[in-house]
Formats: structure tokens, C-alpha cells, sequence
């Protein structure tokens, strides 16, 4: 027996996706003129109240009901009504139409020079001092621009602006990657930070490597200061012995006050009663803080005004 293939032809996903959208770029603005014309119940007002020619409006229906398979208007001359499967129809348009409608109204809103809003990502050590205190600033000459605020740990923030959920973050390392653009703002000097009762709390500088043979508390792998921390250890000849992992640096500075290791962290923005920090000599204990946006995404008057002035505080980005 010989089969013999199908000659129908196959359509490839890819080819069912571009055919789907297609369909929804041409069917869009059919809705809108069906609206028009059920709301009317007439083909020459709607035309006129819309202002496009009629006869491609009648064309527009037309396509419409050849499209759907059914019948959606009983016509009789240029006055139609609606068919039971138009009522039907009809219901989910408007709700769709007035679906669009709001999503329009709200991404003008964003935009709006003077009340739009900005999605801005920022490391968790700049929540309680840093970022209040540049939003105060700003707010001084843009009183109602609203912002929506995400703090996280630097690869997330970076995962959401590539993303589009952000527009802007600051973070820590600054990062260098083809689909960013981003800008070295400050630099945040590093401490360790060892427990009050610690033989090392007497001092006011050390050399990282003198805590060599210490337990370390660390963040999470991934986090920016994790990174940096495993870094300056091993630029000071050591590998840390690492008891501890958290997400929050306040919450490591806890850690030692209770005795459980030091840690390497940036100074807190009120000091906390049962540790020391001292000053790393050697070797330089240092992050850098940057701004970062996705490359070639197009900037809303808010959003550029919000960046400018964080560029505008390069050096002075930080409290002193």
C-alpha cells in the first residue's frame, strides 16, 4: 500500500503565532467601529460620530461577521440591530473597549510630567537613610511625582529592570553587561564589624587579613556583598569560614552583637549598641554605588528628571 501525503499545507507555530497576531492587529479596530455601530444602531450615524468614510465601516462589519462565522446585525437599509449572537458580543466589547480605555488613562498617568511615576530598585543597606533622604531632595522640585519603590539585593533588581518593572536601580557592584547602561555614583567604605566583647574590639584599624582564623557572617551567595566580601578576603590571602548566611545586612550586624562571627559590612545608618566597627586598612575595603537603566528603553519626563538628578549627585550621592 502506498500512502500518499497530504497536500493540505501545515502551519508552524511560528507561523500560528504570526497569523494570531495578524488577526488581533486587524480585529482591534473592528471592535471599536462595532461598538459604534450597535450604540447607533444606524450605519451612516456611526460613520459620521466616528468620522471614518461609511463604506469602511460596512466593509469592517462585514469582515467582522465573515470572520466570527455569525450573523451580528439584522440590517434593513442603513438602519441594523443586533442579532442575539451581536447582544452576546457586544457585552464582552465594551468590556474589553473600557478595559483598553483604562489601561490608556494609566500609563498617560504614569507618564505625566508632573504626577507620572517612576519604578526605582535600590539595594536594602540604602533603604533607611540614603533613598528617603535623595527622594526628599527631589521631591522638592517635583512635589507629585509618584514612585514605586523595590528594595532587593542587586542580581533581582537587575532581573526586573531587564524585565521592564523597573526603570531605574540602585546597586552594588556597579554592573558592566551589553543591555545596561550604568553610571558609578559614590563609593561606600567598607567596616568589620566584630562583637564589643571581641579581643579585637579594643582597636580602631585592621588589617582583613589579622581576621583571617575569624568565623564570618555573610549575605547570601548572589548578593553584590557577598561577592565583594569573598573578594577583599581573598586579595587578603584567606578563604572565610562562613557560619552564617542572611538577606539583610542589619540582621548579620545582629549576628555579631550576639557573638555568632564578624562580618564586612557598610556603616549602619544609626549605630547599633554591641559591636565594633573598625576601619580595614588593607587591603582597600570599598563598594561602588551606581545607577542603572536598560539600554535603549525610552525614558517617560518623569523617569529622565528622576535620572538626571541622580546623576546630578555623583560623589554626593551618599550621607555623610
Amino acid at each position: 500500500m502506498v500512502h500518499q501525503q497530504s497536500s493540505q499545507p501545515r502551519l508552524s507555530p511560528s507561523s500560528d503565532t504570526e497569523d494570531m497576531a495578524e488577526m488581533s492587529k486587524l480585529l482591534a479596530p473592528r471592535l471599536a467601529y462595532f461598538a459604534g455601530v450597535a450604540r447607533t444602531e444606524h450605519v451612516t450615524r456611526a460613520a459620521q460620530e466616528m468620522n471614518v468614510p461609511q463604506s469602511t465601516l460596512s466593509r469592517s462589519m462585514a469582515r467582522l461577521e465573515q470572520d466570527l462565522g455569525v450573523d451580528l446585525f439584522a440590517r434593513r437599509g442603513r438602519t441594523v440591530s443586533l442579532t442575539p449572537a451581536g447582544r452576546t458580543f457586544l457585552a464582552s466589547v465594551e468590556r474589553a473597549l473600557a478595559e483598553v480605555e483604562r489601561a490608556a488613562e494609566e500609563v498617560r498617568a504614569d507618564a505625566d510630567p508632573t504626577t507620572g511615576k517612576v519604578a526605582f530598585g535600590f539595594l536594602h543597606t540604602m533603604g533607611a537613610e540614603t533613598v528617603p533622604g535623595l527622594l526628599h531632595a527631589f521631591r522638592a522640585d517635583h512635589p507629585r511625582v509618584r514612585f514605586s519603590l523595590v528594595q532587593n539585593y542587586g542580581e533581582a533588581m537587575l532581573e526586573r529592570l531587564r524585565a521592564g518593572e523597573l526603570d531605574l536601580c540602585l546597586t552594588s557592584p556597579v554592573p558592566d553587561a551589553p543591555d545596561l547602561v550604568a553610571r558609578r555614583l559614590d563609593e561606600q567604605k567598607l567596616r568589620l564589624v566584630v562583637p564589643a566583647d571581641h579581643s579585637l574590639a579594643g582597636r580602631r584599624r585592621i588589617r582583613l587579613a589579622e581576621a583571617a582564623d575569624e568565623t564570618f557572617v555573610t549575605l547570601e551567595p548572589g548578593y553584590g556583598l557577598r561577592r565583594i566580601t569573598d573578594d577583599l578576603c581573598k586579595e587578603a590571602g584567606f578563604k572565610p569560614r562562613i557560619a552564617f548566611e542572611g538577606e539583610e545586612a542589619e540582621t548579620l550586624r545582629g549576628l555579631v552583637a550576639a557573638g555568632l562571627g564578624v562580618a564586612l559590612l557598610p556603616p549602619p545608618a544609626v549605630p547599633r549598641p554591641g559591636v565594633v566597627e573598625l576601619t580595614v586598612t588593607a587591603p582597600r575595603a570599598a563598594r561602588e554605588i551606581g545607577v542603572a537603566w536598560l539600554e535603549g528603553h525610552p525614558d517617560t519626563p518623569p523617569v529622565a528628571a528622576f535620572k538626571k538628578f541622580l546623576l546630578s549627585r555623583r560623589g554626593s550621592l551618599l550621607p555623610t
